[in-house]
């Protein structure tokens, strides 16, 4: 039986931790080899629609995070053998889950302790970190709601789109853990992901945009600028 007696804000995703420090399409990468393995660069190029550098490029970063491994097929007559993927045997989520949580959660505290603007250095590194998600996203950016709630989806916050008035509803979320701990700096980096990405997609990020931690019970709110208003401009000086 569901259970209705939910606390303020949201609950924590069950996704390993490896995918929560990955982009939407090189996760859509790392699920090929997981379907089609052991392949081949160009073959996963072909499946997903990406140019084989892009491929190459999202494949050593997975590399890099012990998720895939590179072998040489056997050789076939002369010439080099083909270099063939395949997944690194998983670990414990909930080990590997457990030392993101944490390591998010210093780097939380660190910018707590140590930065003179808090809440403005964690925003900025959101809006760095959503303009590389947009770059790397193969979301439809030609509706910038339905791109971000796509977007928002792909990184696990399950959001529940209730209307201008009310706004998105996010009841998952990815470090719920450290959030509570450093809700000014965590949900600044989730908000400053938001505006990053409309950003990288030509979206209106100013007024109207905002972030409500734990705002009901079993979610935050995210409240998303209303396509329709033009940029605000800066006003004329007075006396000018």
């Amino acid at each position: 039986m569901e259970n209705r007696e939910l606390g303020p804000g949201p609950r924590a995703i069950p996704t390993p931790a490896s995918h929560l420090a990955l982009s939407p399409q090189r996760i859509t990468v790392l699920d090929d080899v997981r379907a089609h393995t052991p392949t081949r660069i160009n073959d996963i190029a072909e499946r997903l629609g990406l140019h084989a550098n892009t491929v190459r490029e999202h494949l050593d970063a997975l590399a890099d995070h012990g998720l895939v491994e590179c072998t040489n097929e056997p050789a076939r007559g002369r010439g080099r053998p083909a270099k063939v993927y395949r997944p690194m045997p998983a670990a414990d989520p909930t080990l590997s889950g457990r030392d993101y949580a944490g390591l998010a959660t210093a780097l939380a505290g660190h910018i707590a302790r140590t930065s003179s603007d808090p809440e403005g250095d964690a925003r900025a590194a959101g809006r760095e970190w959503g303009r590389d998600l947009a770059r790397e996203s193969d979301c439809d950016t030609d509706d910038p709601h339905s791109f971000t709630l796509d977007l928002l989806t792909r990184l696990g916050f399950a959001p529940h789109d209730r209307g201008p008035a009310l706004g998105v509803a996010l009841p998952m979320c990815p470090l719920l853990d450290a959030a509570r701990r450093y809700p000014t700096v965590v949900c600044q980096v989730h908000l400053g992901i938001v505006e990053g990405a409309l950003e990288e997609v030509g979206a209106p990020t100013g007024p109207g945009l905002d972030l409500l931690p734990f705002a009901e019970p079993g979610a935050c709110r995210l409240f998303l600028p209303d396509p329709t208003v033009p940029p605000v401009c800066c006003s004329p000086r007075s006396g000018s």
